[in-house]
């Protein structure tokens, strides 16, 4: 209940500021799923959060400087944030990761690790791949207005995929699928098509 009141007033004031829209839900695979998006604002896993609906089936990774802020802390888990250690092998991160797809959720990860503001590039780290090879779950793209999205936010849902590999994965396949992946999201960029 505290989600859905939360989720709401979020959705509410997100509406008012940023305009948003949603393009492609129907993309969402019932079941464990991991959405994997570009990240260039602070709002952009808000927008992943709202685009999932007001019933809570998901948990979104954050780094854990986040989880410092007093009060926020509280409601960015509420939110169904859980703290990474950016940089680091987080083992326990890594085990909830997958707990929380071995549970039929979401996952919301951004593969670039980090905010980049349009115009930077950064290599994608391949955790997504690796949590996706591991369990079987699909690897959803999803494309976020970059920069500002102040009056015209838009978030749009690739087609899930399920990433190959041959025997056990290599470093170089969790690469090769990570690039692909970051394809699939800048091929979703309205302005593209």
């Amino acid at each position: 209940m505290v989600y859905k009141i939360i989720y709401w007033l979020i959705y509410v004031l997100a509406k008012i500021v940023y305009w948003f829209r949603f393009v492609g839900l129907e993309n969402i695979p019932q079941g464990a799923a991991i959405l994997c998006g570009n990240h260039t604002a602070n709002v952009d896993s808000v927008l992943a959060i709202l685009a999932l609906g007001s019933t809570k089936q998901h948990a979104a990774m954050a780094k854990e400087e986040l989880f410092k802020i007093p009060g926020f802390n509280w409601l960015i888990r509420q939110l169904g944030a859980y703290p990474v250690a950016r940089g680091n092998n987080d083992i326990a991160a890594v085990k909830f990761s997958l707990k929380v797809l071995k549970d039929g959720l979401k996952l919301i990860i951004f593969p670039e690790g980090t905010r980049v503001r349009p115009g930077q590039t950064v290599e994608a780290k391949a955790g997504a791949a690796m949590l996706a090879v591991k369990t079987g779950a699909p690897l959803v793209p999803m494309h976020i207005t970059p920069g500002s999205k102040f009056f015209g936010a838009t978030v749009v849902v690739g087609e899930p995929f399920y990433p190959q590999v041959e025997g056990r994965a290599t470093a170089e396949d969790y690469q090769r699928i990570t690039a692909e992946l970051m394809e699939r999201i800048w091929a979703l960029d309205p302005k593209k098509n």
